[in-house]
């Protein structure tokens, strides 16, 4: 077996990352990788440190919510050691309650920490075409709008930084990531999980194999364009925000010009700024719709009323506790 992807494996990845991070032409810039030890990033390790020799380091953040996870990360350690990658793990505690955007969060901030101290240009994640498409189904059952849709882009930025964020795999299938480990020699992580059908993903993943006629490299490109448009109403928003929320006495007043899908996201932008809550869905959209039915209305701490060329948004007088 061979120990390292094929020169045409590399090659693509190369070009793939050439195209959403041009930086990487330089030669200067290293390339930092969230590497947990699963057969998809580990998969990113083995492509990304052939086709960049030298220029990527590694790191997995440990979570500590499966007895195993320090295991695995002594395993990707392991690997790195054999490639000659620098690797770290990062140990991060995960309060109670909502886990998984616990656990994002504290991944996020542990990997920014980790680039900023060795002196990284951008991180990559293993991200690929069926994790789009599956985010995608599991989405349009859940009735989302264009921003819930919206799949992932190939370049952002890493939570609350301005380091770049690279999903160079997008356009990759997760039966090509496999073939990758299949052919490295190595064993891949199991996370018991990811075959478990309690889980939403599972089950669409599960749907989307035994479904033939779909072509998941389509679905993803088709949250790509999502994206796009979810970008295009944010430029909107923005602009119908500048021109047409001013504050007055009375509070936040919005003249509303734009369409429905453009004011619904100046409507959010003002709940949130006044009330520091995120305004969504069906609370959002009840809020609207009695507004446009000219109706005062209330949200959160929010009092809001009809005005005879717009909408006022005030805080409401204080509860007496």
């Amino acid at each position: 077996m061979q120990l390292t992807p094929s020169a045409a494996q590399a090659e693509r990845f190369a070009s793939d990352l050439t195209r959403i991070w041009p930086e990487s032409t330089k030669g200067g810039p290293l390339l930092g990788l969230a590497v947990s030890g699963g057969p998809d990033s580990l998969a990113l390790l083995l492509i990304a440190h052939t086709a960049l020799p030298g220029r990527v380091a590694a790191a997995t953040v440990d979570h500590g919510l499966r007895p195993e996870s320090a295991a695995e990360a002594v395993e990707v350690a392991r690997v790195c050691a054999l490639l000659c990658v620098p690797h770290a793990t990062l140990a991060v505690r995960v309060e109670e309650g909502n886990v998984q955007a616990q656990a994002r969060d504290a991944r996020y901030a542990a990997l920014a920490a980790w680039m900023e101290r060795e002196g990284l240009s951008a991180l990559a994640t293993a991200h690929h075409a069926d994790d789009q498409a599956e985010t995608l189904v599991m989405r349009l059952n859940r009735a989302s709008g264009v921003s819930g849709l919206a799949g992932v882009r190939e370049r952002g930025l890493v939570s609350a930084t301005r380091l770049p964020l690279l999903r160079p795999l997008l356009g990759w299938r997760r039966a090509e990531l496999a073939e990758v480990i299949a052919a490295s020699g190595f064993t891949a992580a199991d996370d018991p999980s990811n075959r478990n059908p309690a889980y939403d993903r599972v089950r669409v993943r599960q749907a989307l194999a035994d479904a033939a006629w779909i072509d998941v490299p389509a679905w993803s490109q088709a949250a790509a364009h999502l994206a796009d448009a979810d970008a295009a109403l944010d430029w909107a928003a923005a602009r119908e925000w500048a021109e047409q929320v001013s504050k007055e006495p009375m509070g936040l007043v919005y003249r509303p010009q734009a369409p429905r899908a453009v004011a619904l996201r100046v409507v959010a932008r003002i709940v949130e700024q006044l009330d520091g809550q995120a305004a969504r869905g069906q609370a959002l959209a009840r809020l609207f719709d009695a507004l446009v039915a000219r109706q005062p209305a209330s949200i959160g701490d929010l009092v809001v009323r009809p005005l005879p060329s717009g909408w006022s948004f005030m805080k409401g007088p204080k509860r007496r506790v």
